[in-house]
This record gives structure tokens, C-alpha cells and sequence, in this order.
């Protein structure tokens, strides 16, 4: 198993252990405190659907124009990971760690699957990249598609920019409170991130 493969399968085992010790209450809550976020992303799967799914499909999997979905190229986020197993079935969590659990092969990602990543909210990072040349075929054509994808990057980092309280940041310091610790906590570890959010909070006092 490569590092980034361990990596990633340590951070769904270990988010998939503690939510089994979470009271239905618990478990409840943190389902809520994510609505919103997963509101957003259905909204921004469904534009991408309707003005990219032509696009992308011939360059980046017919063409293998993108080096987009490239193998061990793909940031996950600690948060990424605990919404996922969210809203996920034990099916699908123990598909991503089978997956996970062998030999890296090939160029692509490892959870690019015949039908597309195979994750159930697939990472943030990939649902939010648009290569230089399906931006240029849709935006310069369509300024109101530009305008929409603008206001769902907007969005977008009122979930993962931590300028203020946001989601990905408040998920990883709840595990980090009940005693877990992971590679991919980037809002706990990141120097980008962490200077961030210590600006912002100069900025409020």
C-alpha cells in the first residue's frame, strides 16, 4: 500500500470508528450540522452535470486530455472524509477501503471508477476544478454560466476557507477533541491555512 493509499484508508477507519461510538443524538447533530454543505453540493453536481458532463467526459476520458482524476494527485480534506462516511452505506465505505488496500496501478485515481469516482460526495478539491479548456469552452460562450460557477465558488468557501468559522474547519476539531489525529487535518496543520486563520483573527479583535 502506497503512503497517500495508508493515508487515506487510516482517515476512514478511524473517522468510521468513531462515529459507531456516537449516540443516535450525536450522530444526528453532526448530520445536521453538514445539511447545508451537502445542499450546496447537490446544486454544484447538478451544474456540472448540465454544462460540463459533454465536455469532460470526451477530454478528460475518451482524449486523456486533463491530468485531472491523476493517480495520488488528489487532495482529500479531513472533513471530505468524515462527510462521506456520513452519508454513506457500509457498502460503499468498505468498497473505498478495498480499493484503497491494493496495488497502486496505473495513472488514474484510485477511486476513479468505471462510472466515476466512487466516492458518494466525492472530494471538494475535485468537485471544484475546471481545467483551462472546459472553462474556456462553456464561459466564453455562456457569461451566465460564468456568472453561476462564480457564485458557487463563493459558496464554496464559506464551507473551506477559514477566514471565519467554517464547516471543514469545526469537523476536524470535533475529532480532534474526542482524541484523534490525522495527516489530513490541513485546518490543524497547514502553515497556508493555519496563517489564515491567525490573520482573521487579528483582524477581529
Amino acid at each position: 500500500m502506497s503512503e497517500y493509499n495508508r493515508e487515506q484508508s487510516e482517515a476512514i477507519v478511524l473517522v468510521r470508528r468513531h462515529l459507531k461510538t456516537l449516540s443516535p443524538s450525536g450522530l444526528a447533530e453532526l448530520k445536521t450540522r453538514i445539511r447545508n454543505y451537502v445542499r450546496f453540493r447537490k446544486e454544484a453536481d447538478q451544474f456540472l452535470q448540465d454544462y460540463f458532463s459533454q465536455i469532460c467526459t470526451q477530454k478528460c476520458y475518451q482524449d486523456h486530455y486533463s491530468a485531472c482524476c491523476s493517480r495520488e494527485g488528489i487532495t482529500t480534506f479531513f472533513a471530505d472524509v468524515v462527510i462521506n462516511v456520513l452519508i454513506s452505506s457500509a457498502e460503499e465505505i468498505d468498497r473505498l477501503l478495498r480499493v484503497l488496500s491494493l496495488p497502486g496501478l496505473g495513472t488514474k485515481c484510485v477511486y476513479l471508477g468505471k462510472r466515476g469516482c466512487i466516492w458518494r460526495i466525492k472530494p471538494i478539491v475535485c468537485e471544484m476544478f475546471l481545467c483551462e479548456h472546459a472553462r474556456k469552452t462553456l464561459f466564453d460562450k455562456d457569461p451566465s454560466a460564468l456568472k453561476e460557477w462564480q457564485r458557487l465558488k463563493r459558496r464554496e468557501k464559506r464551507y473551506t476557507w477559514p477566514d471565519r468559522p467554517v464547516l471543514f474547519d469545526d469537523l476536524e476539531t470535533c475529532f480532534i477533541r474526542a482524541g484523534y489525529s490525522s495527516s489530513l487535518m490541513y485546518f490543524h496543520n497547514s502553515p497556508g491555512l493555519l496563517r489564515v486563520k491567525s490573520s482573521a483573527s487579528k483582524k477581529s479583535r
